[in-house]
């Protein structure tokens, strides 16, 4: 038997592995878990399904005349090393790709981050910028960090205001929260109330005290009138956080247009309503504003995501017990360093071709087929996907499809041939989870309580570990070769952690890889800790529920809260306009599944089994009106391009609105996945449509998307 935290998703459960040899023979809940107390999802019980997928790679793939070979990982590297050595005079026409995989990773997490600081291109993109990058970027102007993120305390608030999030189904998302049906059952259970403003009836509304179904893309607006009313009642009360907050007049100004009448037709949600929304807020003994992914992937990401934060800084629940806090993690977390810390920016630098700002260190990804296809001085000429598969994630696929035929080069760090790897030159696959160790260095400062937990591996890698497979890379950008001595790199790379942080790197004895550089980390963040100490702790060490931050938390030049800061409120004229223009008449959004992780677990057939699931989901009045029958097709357009697809009548959507689910799309020639084929579904993101973004961080808009729908 074997204990690990699953690497799967946000949640981090703790899980118990029975082996017999290599073969997995099941998967359970940790019930001694300090967290998740024996919480398990279907995702984190497929891990041996995983683990003993016959599709999923075990030796690097050199494409040679159209066709894939397996070869060694020396033939793989000289590949490497001859295709990308030419393309490095120009660091910026070699781009990088990132997939929502790495994070959950920790070799690709702490070595991944050497890797492209070597190659030294700006031409970063991420999963983030078709996921949460507006919240980096509202926080960052807000308390200094983009990684300063407030979660809510969900285990001692009396009211959660949930806006556009479906945690009963992503298990917390920028909130590390295992079993958050237990965790809102709790709420209710001691008298406080749950409150989900969604234009679906989820899983978590069904669960709440209310749901209410607002139209796509207006939560701004309905975030905005609750602050109109909170000024206009005397209802604002910053408690203690009094003296530490600036812009609060400026706020008050901003919210003259948008007053509950102003915003009641647009949004869908009555006047009255807005009202009573607002005074519950601010009457709750304790209450948080949480807005995730339908929040931030809108035309308004950054001034919903920063309004969710101003509401809670009004209300005086802003880093207090059952508000939304910060949480301080064991290691790797910058703003509980000690010293002055640079205040953040965005914009640094901008892309090439449409002018879109660096965000957090990355560009847009909406942006990355223009700067393959357009011609010119620092035209991306090479890509390298790190466990990413943006031909499915990203919008415009089909643009994007065309772009990656045009590059001279494409490197893919993946288990799978999917979707985008089958365009690569070269294939170099990992270990599956259960080979290599893991501690969750980004979720760990998103959690609800402090915690902190280290898996080692349950089971001998047959693979290269991908932190060395990382090292190897670096040597190649470097300039040192493929054949770089990885143990002696390895040393420097944790010589400079040591030094950084004031250490004796022999402190660590002889630990290597993630281990030795988590080791250093934990000896410098804030509880001290030592690897060891997690070790004699299989099922994690509780470091306790999370506590008052501020002022010492904040990085701003000011060194309080920028309730008004210019980068993010510019914005405001533009969410006016939206007002007077009013919404589409048709609009898509996308929809989580607790089966299914983005594009890359539906080839284990635990997580496929039953119904199909990449269904359109239509209310009744709108399928009487297009003329749209259950279990039919339908065709969707956009500005974007078109798809046919199932269509599911129900109740559970509101009209004016479609549902499809993303990360579907499988069965392309050139993939292996015989599962994910047999399950193919449709690409919603053929129809995302690539030029509508949210104008600050540049995140593409994969809810609203103005569409036709046709009966086939």
């Amino acid at each position: 038997m074997s204990v690990l935290t699953c690497p799967l998703c946000e949640a981090t459960c703790g899980l118990e592995i029975t082996l017999d040899g290599r073969r997995v023979l099941g998967v359970r809940g940790d019930a001694d878990d300090v967290f998740s107390h024996g919480f398990l999802c279907p995702k984190g019980a497929s891990l041996g399904a995983l683990h003993e997928d016959p599709d999923r790679l075990r030796a690097p793939l050199v494409k040679r005349d159209g066709e894939f070979t397996e070869v060694s990982w020396e033939e793989a590297f000289a590949e490497i090393d001859a295709r990308l050595r030419p393309l490095l005079a120009e660091r910026d026409t070699i781009a990088v790709y990132a997939g929502n995989p790495s994070v959950h990773n920790l070799a690709t997490a702490l070595y991944g981050r050497i890797f492209f600081k070597a190659l030294g291109t700006r031409n970063f993109y991420s999963a983030s910028s078709v996921d949460q990058l507006p919240k980096h970027f509202s926080s960052g102007y807000l308390f200094g960090d983009a990684f300063s993120i407030p979660v809510p305390d969900v285990d001692r608030t009396a009211h959660l205001l949930i806006v556009g999030a479906n945690p009963l189904v992503s298990n917390g998302s920028l909130m590390t929260a295992p079993d958050m049906r237990g965790r809102l059952r709790a709420i209710r259970q001691r008298g406080g109330k749950v409150v989900v403003i969604d234009p679906r009836r989820t899983r978590t509304a069904r669960a709440a005290d209310e749901h209410h179904a607002i139209r796509p893309g207006t939560d701004a607006l309905l975030l905005f009138a609750l602050v109109r009313v909170l000024f206009e009642e005397d209802l604002v009360s910053l408690g203690r956080l009094d003296g530490m907050v600036n812009g609060l007049a400026e706020v008050e100004a901003l919210t003259a247009g948008f007053t509950p009448e102003a915003v009641a037709p647009v949004t869908g949600i009555p006047e009255g309503e807005i009202r009573r929304l607002a005074r519950e807020l601010a009457a709750a003994s304790s209450a948080a504003v949480y807005g995730r992914i339908g929040t931030t992937t809108q035309a308004f990401g950054t001034l919903t995501s920063w309004l969710v934060d101003v509401l809670n800084v009004l209300t005086g629940n802003l880093d207090r017990p059952g508000g939304a806090m910060f949480p301080l993690a064991a290691a790797g977390q910058a703003n509980s360093a000690p010293g002055k810390r640079r205040p953040f920016a965005a914009g640094r630098w901008r892309s090439r071709v449409r002018d879109l700002p660096e965000v957090f260190g990355e560009l847009p990804v909406a942006t990355l087929a223009d700067e393959i296809l357009t011609p010119g001085e620092g035209r991306v000429r090479a890509l390298i996907t790190v466990s990413g598969n943006p031909c499915l994630s990203t919008p415009n696929t089909g643009r994007l499809e065309e772009a990656l035929s045009q590059l001279d080069f494409l490197l893919s760090l993946d288990i799978y041939l999917n979707e985008t790897s089958r365009h690569a030159d070269v294939i170099l696959p990992g270990p599956s989870p259960l080979e290599r160790p893991h501690y969750d260095v980004a979720l760990y400062q998103l959690a609800v309580r402090n915690v902190a937990n280290w898996t080692p591996a349950a089971l001998p890698s047959e693979l290269p570990q991908e932190w060395e497979t990382l090292l190897r890379l670096t040597g190649i950008v470097t300039g040192q070769g493929p054949d770089i001595d990885v143990a002696a790199f390895d040393a420097l790379v944790a010589a400079q952690l040591a030094q950084r942080n004031g250490l004796d790197p022999a402190i660590v004895g002889d630990r290597r890889g993630p281990a030795r550089l988590l080791d250093l980390m934990l000896r410098a963040g804030p509880y001290e800790l030592t690897l060891a100490d997690l070790e004699a702790a299989p099922h994690g060490v509780d470091l306790g529920p999370l506590q008052p931050r501020l002022p010492g938390l904040l990085s701003t030049s000011s060194g309080r809260i920028e309730l008004a800061a210019e980068a993010v409120v510019a914005d405001v004229p533009r969410l006016a306009e939206q007002l007077r223009r009013g919404p589409d008449e048709l609009v898509l959004i996308g929809r989580r599944q607790l089966s299914s992780n983005n594009s890359w677990m539906h080839n284990l057939p635990p997580l496929v089994r039953g119904q199909n699931r990449c269904t359109m989901q239509v209310h009744p009045d709108d399928a009487r009106r297009l003329g749209l029958v259950d279990g039919q097709r339908a065709t969707v357009r956009s500005k974007a391009g078109e798809l046919e697809v199932p269509v599911e009548v129900t109740d559970e959507i509101r009209p004016g609105v479609v549902s499809i689910p993303h990360g579907w799309g499988h069965g392309l020639p050139g993939t292996k996945g015989e599962v994910a084929a047999a399950h193919a579904g449709v690409n919603s993101n053929l129809v995302a449509d690539e030029t509508l973004v949210d104008a600050l961080s540049g995140t593409s808009v994969l809810n609203g998307i103005p569409v036709e729908v046709t009966p086939v």
